[in-house]
């Protein structure tokens, strides 16, 4: 394989892609045509994605896939002289999430072998296909519904499943993921925009990835009605089905506990010290001393994918409104996948 022509056709894939979400449906091609009905076939099959949220993540990775981007990226590793088969179990809980991984793995001249989730299995496909086009023919990948012929594997599931998982790969070399959030951290004196930001990494995608913030950390003296505030701009979350009937039953167990909770109408703040929060909820705790989160982060740094916060504050964070927006550089459970892929 032509490791120039893949980066070239990854490339490619990139333009094309911002050309399809940029162009009038009315001036749509055969080609746009196909690509818009795959959008389509992907909300039907998991209402969660919906265009919108597809459009943005596929967005992200065509403002991502820069041949500069990537040949920096690259530039760290040994890429390997032997291809091996490496096996993929995506996830499938925001849309293409598991496209790091098949990337990183095509781009260290490996071959993915692909058991796509079933919640995610009709867009990765398709841009596959396109990208092996753009590339000339010079991508290798399989799919499979059941792993059996691989040389290591790379896995992400819930808790309950990795633990399946890691007996099931446990004579294999793996890399097996399991549940993660994310924390935001507020100094006191965040601007408007940065809270609104800040309503980015919590809502996006319904809050369903383990970048979304499920867990805030505010001063004492922070007013509640400051970040509702801020939230407006996704006041529409309400109207999809699925989150509402999240909403509507988190709300009425929390009235029928006589549990304390601040309401909007359409996201609840609890004051909870738990990291994961269910969905329509974000848990929040106060401070006093800047130190006693610190100890919380870690604590749970096992548990924690992303910390967004402001950087004077001491922490290993990104910035508010960052934390659906990672690098090409940057690993799921902190564990550098190409690293792992160069010794295989």
């Amino acid at each position: 394989m032509n490791i120039e022509k893949q980066i070239s056709g990854l490339c490619k894939l990139s333009t094309y892609i911002k050309e399809f979400i940029e162009k009038n449906p009315a001036n749509f091609s055969e080609d746009d045509e196909r690509f818009s009905s795959i959008l389509r076939k992907s909300e039907n099959e998991n209402s969660w994605f919906t265009i919108e949220n597809q459009k943005i993540s596929l967005n992200q990775w065509a403002d991502l896939l820069t041949e500069k981007n990537i040949k920096n990226w690259l530039a760290d590793y040994q890429i390997a002289t032997a291809p091996k088969k490496v096996g993929l179990i995506l996830a499938g809980n925001i849309p293409l999430v598991g496209f790091h991984d098949v990337i990183s793995v095509i781009l260290s001249q490996h071959i993915p072998v692909i058991k796509l989730s079933s919640k995610d299995k009709t867009m990765l496909p398709f841009l596959l296909s396109k990208w092996n086009e753009f590339s000339e023919g010079n991508i290798q990948y399989e799919f499979a519904e059941r792993l059996k012929d691989f040389d290591a594997v790379i896995a992400t599931g819930s808790n309950n499943t990795a633990r399946y998982l890691e007996y099931y790969f446990k004579d294999s070399l793996s890399i097996i993921r399991k549940n993660r959030t994310s924390v935001a951290i507020l100094k006191g004196d965040e601007t408007v925009e940065e809270l609104q930001l800040l309503a980015e990494d919590i809502f996006r995608y319904f809050g369903l990835g383990c970048r979304n913030v499920t867990r805030l950390f505010i001063p004492n003296d922070f007013l509640i009605d400051k970040i509702f505030e801020s939230f407006l701009n996704f006041k529409d979350v309400i109207n999809h089905h699925k989150y509402a009937n999240n909403y509507e039953y988190n709300r009425a167990i929390y009235l029928l506990n006589a549990e304390k909770f601040w309401d909007n109408n359409f996201v609840m703040l609890k004051e909870d010290e738990a990291l994961f929060s269910p969905l329509s909820v974000l848990n929040f705790s106060r401070y006093e001393n800047i130190e006693e989160v610190h100890t919380f982060i870690n604590e749970n740094e096992k548990e924690i994918q992303a910390i967004v916060a402001k950087p004077e504050l001491g922490f290993d964070s990104i910035g508010f409104g960052e934390a659906q927006n990672p690098g090409l550089d940057t690993y799921a459970d902190k564990v550098d996948t190409m690293k792992f892929l160069e010794v295989i």
